[in-house]
């Protein structure tokens, strides 16, 4: 279709590699990465001095303290519309219902006298980064921070950029009054999480990093990642929508704009077997844009990385939706459950028209901190255990010991270890 924002792909009858066919462009990551590794460095050798100075480059906010008062949040909390408030409290709920459900168990096990368990331990302290440049996300702050509470974390720490005059948004302030986080600073982008990872003046460092961000945060994490545990590399957000007639093409281009319009470096797919239903959702996606608040990020987004994806049939456009492995994937065709079974790599899952992945953002209870970039060929949305650690315990008795005391000298003597040897044939002997 001339005009159209998204550019068509077409893969009916070609046996092409897909994953090498819709592959997007690393050369601007090359240089985000350039640009995310000066901020690390100059926070880890600056410290609180750096931070102040990317706030004023980059947030256009002059600041003296970076700790944000707990009195300043429940003055937000209590501040903010009922309605805003209502929402923020149901949100907080459904996420801790479905995340208190997925809490894990400890694991126990017997065999040959030898007796393992795990123990599920969660870590000291969590840092939750909440984005707050292009739109404030207190939802975020509570999908970060409340699987971090259920985890059983100690100390719950966020950052979240400032705005021009140095305020955090109040609705990111009441949310952190609600997740009852311990600390929240007013500090953004990739110097947030050096400054998480490897502390700073007024913020000590942390032993696991989550949340999203820019294409900047997702940088940065992969630098600091050899020292602090991260949940993964959640960039600019993506949305895939496999769709026949059955929907309406209006609410497929809502969907659409609703993604792009976080920004630059996201990606809006559509994939159909039917030429018209590409067509309309075009058409319906120009008139939504005509009218949209955000017109010139989600334009800039749709140009960018906006994309029809044209096969033969709903299996086939599973196959493209694997390839593409996007983090929020939405099945808006007839008999779409039946679809479930085929999808093997996507952040989230969305079934039916009445389920776009908006739902999943906000009030779902599933979390919205999900992998970005294909990550989802091996990584997962944010769970409780990405806050814990599984530890070992291993118990032998004498009679145990003395049966397999055998097997651990055959296999350290093979290996030339032989204080391995002596460690059991010591015991042997007693």
């Amino acid at each position: 279709m001339a005009g159209s924002l998204l550019a068509r792909i077409d893969v009916r009858g070609s046996d092409a590699d897909l994953r090498a066919l819709l592959a997007r462009s690393t050369d601007e990551d090359e240089q985000i990465a350039k640009i995310a590794g000066q901020v690390v460095d100059a926070v880890r050798a600056g410290g609180d001095r750096a931070l102040r100075r990317f706030a004023a480059e980059f947030d256009g906010a002059v600041i003296d303290a970076l700790s944000v008062d707990r009195s300043e949040w429940e003055a937000a909390l209590a501040r903010i519309e009922p309605d805003l408030r209502a929402a923020l409290e149901f949100a907080r709920d459904q996420i801790l219902s479905w995340h208190e459900a997925q809490r894990e168990k400890e694991a126990r096990h017997e065999r040959s006298g030898i007796h393992v368990r795990e123990l599920v331990v969660p870590v000291d302290r969590a840092g939750c980064y909440v984005p707050g440049g292009v739109a404030p996300l207190a939802s975020s702050l509570l999908m970060t921070a409340v699987p971090a509470r259920v985890a059983g974390v100690g100390e719950v720490v966020v950052c979240s950029p400032p705005g021009a005059d140095g305020s955090v948004d109040d609705a990111v302030l009441a949310a952190a009054a609600l997740a009852e986080v311990d600390e929240l600073y007013r500090v953004g982008g990739a110097g947030a999480i050096a400054a998480m990872a490897y502390g700073t003046e007024s913020i000590r460092p942390v032993d696991v990093i989550v949340g999203p961000g820019s294409a900047y945060t997702a940088a940065a994490k992969r630098i600091v990642a050899p020292i602090v545990g991260i949940d993964g590399f959640a960039g600019p957000s993506e949305v895939a929508i496999v769709c026949d007639a059955s929907v309406d093409p209006a609410w497929i281009a809502a969907d659409l704009l609703a993604q792009a319009e976080h920004g630059p470096g996201g990606a809006v797919v559509v994939i159909t077997w039917d030429d018209d239903v590409a067509d309309r959702v075009d058409r319906a996606l120009d008139a939504l844009l005509a009218v949209a608040s955000r017109r010139d990020l989600a334009a800039q987004t749709l140009r960018a990385g906006g994309r029809v994806v044209m096969v033969e049939d709903a299996g086939r456009a599973l196959d493209v939706a694997n390839a593409i492995a996007p983090e929020h994937l939405e099945l808006m065709c007839d008999d779409a459950e039946l679809l479930v079974p085929l999808v093997r790599h996507a952040g989230a899952v969305f079934v039916g028209a009445s389920a776009p992945a908006v739902v999943g953002d906000y009030v779902a209870g599933v979390n919205h901190v999900l992998p970005t970039a294909g990550t989802a060929r091996f990584a997962s949305a944010l769970r409780v255990a990405d806050f814990q650690k599984h530890v070992h315990v291993v118990t032998l008795d004498d009679a145990a010991l003395r049966h397999v005391a055998p097997y651990v000298r055959a296999l350290a003597e093979r290996e030339g270890l032989s204080a391995h040897a002596d460690a059991v044939r010591l015991r042997e002997e007693r």
